[in-house]
């Protein structure tokens, strides 16, 4: 599939016309039927009931649109963007992240980063801590945030914050009479594990947090999103563990505790290329490092680390 398909599709969609679509690309229309004809080939299924008259878009027609609209957009942001940095010479910094990174220390790094750097065009991508290595090797960003560390010696994997984990709850569990869990009673309990994949991931960390005490918990269920398990726990399904920031997504349809077992942390890693002097990375490493003493700070007065 290319990207002529998704807009010769897109000017029949909007215009429910091959006549008019034709007109508006500039070409005759049989060679546009015979586009559609492929991209229908392609997807396998009808996108287009040429029966109706006038023509319209299928069920599969009307998803396969929405979706279209969402990329088209996305790839005439892609271009403005680039014709920005290449007018004015505006340099571009690309930041790689896991999701769970975002309840943190990351969207005050970012709102801190772009306010000193204000003529820097930042970019965003999420991608998994393995998925980060080859990203910042091709250099589609220049810094990642991940909580696994890497082997790899183009690689510098650099500790920035020590997040303590905290249990969720169904509001009403037994065990919110306790102030603080330990990993044993945890153990005992249907146990969420988040994500469900790619693996190597956090799921890992955590599994092997009991492991190391000579535990086991009961896995019923294994979400690949961090909401998803939460919400499941809502549900009663069971526990999950997660980093302590997500508490700041403040449901009221589940409790956080902290643990009274000690040393159950999960890392916020910041991954760079090991050649990589310039300013910008340093200065960015210099704010993350200050906000995260500040956090851990904050942390450690609310009494959250066992």
């Amino acid at each position: 599939m290319e990207l002529r398909h998704l807009k010769y599709f897109n000017a029949v969609a909007s215009t429910l016309s091959f006549s008019r679509a034709a007109e508006l690309l500039h070409i005759a229309q049989p060679p546009l039927s015979r586009q559609i004809r492929q991209l229908e080939d392609l997807v396998g299924a009808e996108l287009i009931d040429r029966k109706s008259r006038p023509i319209a878009l299928t069920m599969a027609g009307k998803f396969f649109y929405e979706q279209t609209l969402q990329v088209l957009a996305r790839v005439d942001e892609i271009a403005e963007s680039t014709r920005r940095i290449a007018r004015s010479q505006q340099q571009w910094f690309g930041i790689g992240f896991v999701p769970s990174v975002l309840y943190g220390l990351l969207p005050e790094l970012i709102k801190r980063f772009r306010a000193d750097m204000p003529d820097i065009e930042v970019g965003f991508t999420e991608l998994m801590t393995m998925e980060q290595v080859e990203a910042l090797k091709s250099g589609r960003i220049d810094v990642g945030f991940g909580r696994l560390p890497m082997s790899d010696p183009d690689i510098i994997c650099e500790t920035i914050l020590q997040e303590p984990l905290v249990a969720v709850f169904p509001v009403g569990h037994r065990l919110l009479k306790k102030s603080r869990i330990g990993l044993e009673m945890l153990a005992n309990e249907n146990f969420i594990l988040y994500p469900a994949r790619p693996r190597p991931s956090y799921a890992d960390q955590v599994l092997e947090l009991f492991a190391s005490r000579g535990l086991k918990p009961t896995i019923v269920k294994e979400a690949n999103e961090m909401q998803t398990a939460i919400g499941l726990v809502a549900a009663g399904v069971g526990v999950v563990l997660v980093p302590q920031s997500v508490q700041g997504l403040h449901r009221s349809d589940v409790v956080y505790r902290a643990l009274s077992t000690k040393d159950v942390f999960s890392p916020v890693i910041m991954n760079f290329r090991a050649n990589d002097q310039s300013a910008l990375l340093q200065h960015l490493r210099a704010l993350a490092s200050e906000i995260a003493l500040q956090q851990a700070a904050a942390s450690e007065a609310l009494g959250c680390v066992p």
